[in-house]
């Protein structure tokens, strides 16, 4: 399956469920509070599928995967004969119209959850956080390749993704990092990362080579580019990567950092390989490119074998429910701090993601197994449901917060007000995606 097609498969995967479980909370809610449901929709536009269900409601599928909606009897909207005004939304009490609304998100939590849950019943593969060559601010903090990440900032890291994470975060923030971690002697102690060194303008992208973690990974040959100078000299995929003229390698990134410096002085090197029980010493000229910055560097066209995963993160299903209603609770305080610090400045708003980022990461996690595209389904779930409990007209907050004003003031909006309201919520959403596709083209 090509990139663009999985990418595709998956957003429209991804967003299936979750439109799903967002307008099942409304649809399920609403008839539980005696409300006549006309349509039950994912996707808006042309309906590419519909049937009418025995309680008269059209079940359909719209042609642009979007969103969805739960189209209910309104006296507002349409005339309601006089024996149906009791099953019309606009006839119920200001706490029903809340808990309809409400739903919706509600719903999306409890799909974080159900997510989490099978991920840690099944078990996340990942991978030991024990660190291979570092570079950049983990290099001057004296960090040795082998060290293990026992920690950042007092929270417990059993795998590299747990790392990789906290540390990233702490990076967008330009925050320093306290690393605890136990070093290949054994020896343990706090070791703290100067992120806060780093300048604020920044791009993002660079962070990970700033910081210069990287997970331990093998001296091998897992890929060649056609045409590269590797393939010409003859090396294949498999070879062990031993040394570059003559300094012994520990890692791939070992044998990458070494390249740099040897081919600086003669691009013409020699690389020793084991293959099938033997080794080889193979003679190659480096060729000098642009790095994904725009500095130029020596590569010989192979890329690093895949590393294989050493560790899982899986509870029993009874510990698994816990860990899964803890994960939700650090995805949605994770996600409101975002939020905030977006608006009030802290962060830019570049980060904001839209559905091209969606669908690339969830093609991504896709391919690295079920329980890492649950993960990525819960996080997903917890950012629609704050985003739609923001108190935007238009968005459920919205909706919310009018039915507050109503059950306040004894009586609804006026149209008038509700259409000002309309306006301004579709305007505001309006800048919203555009604001998230512009970052997601720029990316």
């Amino acid at each position: 399956m090509s990139e663009i097609v999985g990418s595709i498969w998956w957003y429209l995967v991804t967003i299936g469920v979750l439109v799903t479980f967002h307008e099942f909370g409304h649809f399920w809610v609403a008839r539980r509070c005696g409300v006549k449901v006309l349509k039950f929709s994912i996707g808006f536009g042309k309906s590419l599928w519909s049937r009418t269900g025995a309680d008269g409601t059209v079940y359909s599928i719209g042609a642009i995967p979007l969103g969805g909606y739960v189209s209910m009897l309104d006296e507002r909207v349409e005339d309601v004969p006089p024996e149906q005004r009791h099953l019309a939304h606009n006839n119920k009490s200001a706490l029903q119209k809340i808990a309809i609304a409400a739903a919706g998100p509600g719903f999306n939590f409890l799909l974080a959850v159900l997510a989490f849950w099978l991920m840690f019943s099944i078990g996340k593969p990942d991978h030991l956080p024990v660190l291979g060559r570092v570079e950049g601010l983990a290099a001057e903090a004296g960090i040795a390749p082998g060290t293990q990440v026992l920690a950042v900032d007092g929270k417990t890291t059993t795998t590299w993704s747990q790392v990789f994470e906290a540390v990233i975060e702490k990076g967008m923030y330009r925050r320093d990092a306290a690393l605890r971690v136990r070093e290949p002697d054994g020896d343990e102690r706090t070791i703290t990362l100067t992120i806060s060194r780093l300048p604020q303008d920044m791009e993002d992208r660079l962070l990970v080579s700033k910081i210069g973690l990287r997970l331990q990974s093998p001296a091998a040959v897992g890929s060649l580019t056609e045409g590269a100078p590797a393939v010409r000299a003859g090396i294949q995929t498999g070879d062990t990567l031993l040394a570059i003229n003559g300094q012994v390698v520990a890692d791939f990134e070992d044998f990458y950092q070494k390249l740099q410096a040897t081919a600086a002085q003669n691009p013409a090197v020699s690389v020793r390989i084991g293959r099938s029980g033997r080794e080889l010493d193979i003679a190659v000229t480096a060729q000098r490119v642009p790095d994904q910055d725009g500095t130029l560097v020596f590569r010989l066209g192979i890329g690093p074998q895949a590393i294989a995963t050493n560790t899982t993160l899986r509870y029993n299903p009874l510990a698994a429910l816990p860990a899964a209603a803890r994960e939700t609770w650090s995805a949605t305080i994770r996600t409101l701090t975002f939020l905030g610090d977006m608006v009030t400045g802290v962060i830019s708003p570049k980060h904001l993601s839209g559905p091209i980022t969606i669908a690339r990461v969830a093609n991504a996690v896709a391919k690295d197994g079920l329980a890492w595209f649950l993960g990525f389904l819960g996080l997903v779930s917890v950012g629609i449901a704050i985003l739609n409990l923001l108190p935007i007209p238009i968005l459920d907050g919205g909706h919310i917060l009018s039915y507050l004003i109503e059950s306040l003031k004894g009586s609804p909006l006026s149209e008038r007000v509700e259409m000002v309201g309309q306006y301004l919520g579709l305007g505001a959403l309006a800048c919203l995606i555009g604001l998230a596709l512009f970052n997601d083209v720029m990316r």
